[in-house]
């Protein structure tokens, strides 16, 4: 290295320890607040990456917020589904994760509708062990959590299940509950829900078909006063037979 070359270097390494020495109070807030925004974040991130075994143990802003969840069907059952919540994972805090992570299942209940049976079976049709679901935390109400779920069935192709099983006739709209500070929210959600219900009458599928003509003439004739008075009738004519 020649000399010229040595004292620009000198001089420029020279201008750096001072200007360390002068602001070095300034450099100190700047690590400080950097390590303080980094526990916040850390503290943040472990609780998003918590692993939700109980519809009690979600935090109450979770719901306020109308939070989405992803998780993993593993029944449906008679009142929704019940699901195991998949946290995201963040490799920073990995062990840290599997260390808090236990065993244990959401009861998701469909928000803003009534199941049929059929409903019930179109689900268990419709939801594979592969896919993933993300549920939309609207109110909670003892072990239920009400939800509007959307199926993951690959890449970016999601369906609504609230909205699917009315479009198919397949359940009832009713009011959606636990929405009374979101406004907005609520009749965005209650509008697209009437509106599959809709749908569901207009084509007359599910519960809104339409009975043919001899399904007509048969309820008829089951729910016929003249058909149930003879028969009536017949009764007693056969018990004076006995006698």
């Amino acid at each position: 290295m020649s000399d010229e070359v040595g004292k620009v270097l000198g001089s420029y390494l020279s201008s750096v320890v001072d200007f360390g020495d002068e602001h070095i109070h300034v450099l100190r807030n700047i690590s400080t607040g950097l390590a303080l925004f980094g526990i916040v974040l850390l503290g943040r991130s472990v609780r998003l990456v918590t692993k939700f075994t109980c519809v009690t143990k979600i935090p109450d802003n979770f719901i306020a917020k109308s939070v989405k969840l992803r998780g993993r069907v593993h029944h449906v059952t008679e009142n929704g589904l019940e699901v195991e919540h998949i946290p995201i994972t963040l490799p920073v805090i990995s062990s840290l994760q599997r260390k808090r992570q236990s065993n244990g299942h959401l009861m998701v209940r469909l928000a803003g509708l009534e199941m049929t049976d059929e409903a019930r079976t179109w689900l268990r049709e419709q939801i594979k062990p592969s896919h993933i679901i993300w549920f939309q935390l609207l109110r909670r109400e003892n072990s239920f959590i009400d939800c509007i779920v959307r199926l993951n069935k690959g890449g970016f192709f999601t369906v609504c299940l609230n909205e699917e099983i009315l479009r198919e006739g397949l359940g009832r709209a009713v009011t959606i509950e636990g929405l009374h500070s979101n406004p907005k929210l609520y009749w965005r959600l209650q509008t697209r829900l009437l509106k599959a219900e809709l749908k569901a009458q207009k084509k007359g599928k599910g519960l809104w078909k339409e009975p043919n003509f001899i399904e007509r003439i048969s309820n008829n004739l089951r729910n016929s006063k003249i058909l149930h008075n003879l028969h009536n009738l017949i009764l007693w004519v056969r018990s004076l037979r006995k006698k």
